[in-house]
């Protein structure tokens, strides 16, 4: 069995279908999907009824992302955010307008159910985002921090390599955990790159919901596949560009 962690989709199903595929995932496979499953390309609704639907076939677990909360919130109340629309919110709300209610309830059913954060019996972390709190993620004040928090990723990319963790400089805050895997922040939103590494955090969020590739991952061996470029297989429109 393999671990296989899967970067933002940003509605780009089509871009997740292909990895599906690359990667020749079976049903003993266990995918951990970081989060950000909507906003973006134009398939919300098709992107959530396709991981309704493996969840049934396949060992999956879901971490809830920050546009995943944005789209929970709009689906109850119809409240537009405005800046929500304007990061991809706006093919999402037209997504879910050509869906009925009974599509929604069970959308929403899908979003309650997303976890905060996953951590694996061998002490890898996986979490869309971050955590703020010095002794890990038991200790966090606030749980959306999970979800938006971009301090982690930062702090790891700004640390010298040659720092090793028995160093008394390095942060407390990457010594609870083997590994995090994370999305949330895009390591380019105008080319294509690999998943990055920095200290003992992996950066699985490849820009798909822009100009970048959908980024799937093998946490033991490292090895990653990608998709096409996402825009690339939504010819004509913006997706988050």
């Amino acid at each position: 069995m393999r671990t296989l962690v899967v970067g933002d989709v940003h509605s780009g199903v089509r871009a997740l279908e292909q990895l599906m595929d690359k990667a020749n995932v079976s049903s003993e496979d266990h995918i951990i999907f970081l989060g950000d499953y909507v906003d973006g390309w134009s398939t919300a609704v098709e992107t959530i009824d396709f991981l309704i639907r493996i969840k049934d076939t396949h060992n999956c677990t879901f971490i809830r992302g920050n546009h995943d909360e944005l789209c929970r919130e709009w689906l109850l109340t119809q409240r537009e955010n405005p800046q929500w629309l304007i990061h991809g919110g706006t093919a999402t709300r037209d997504s879910y307008l050509g869906a009925n209610r009974q599509k929604w309830e069970l959308h929403l059913d899908f979003y309650a159910g997303l976890e905060n954060y996953y951590l694996a019996k061998d002490n890898r972390l996986y979490l869309h985002a971050g955590y703020t709190n010095l002794k890990g993620i038991d200790f966090e004040y606030f749980e959306q921090s999970f979800y938006w928090d971009r301090t982690l990723w930062e702090l790891a990319t700004a640390l010298s390599p040659d720092l090793e963790p028995t160093d008394p400089k390095f942060p407390k805050r990457l010594t609870h955990y083997k590994e995090v895997f994370i999305g949330h922040t895009p390591i380019s939103k105008l080319k294509v790159v690999p998943p990055h590494n920095a200290a003992n955090v992996w950066n699985v969020d490849t820009g798909a919901a822009f100009m970048g590739k959908l980024t799937m991952l093998d946490v033991d061996t490292k090895e990653f596949w990608q998709s096409d470029p996402v825009h690339t297989l939504y010819p004509g429109e913006r997706g988050r560009n």
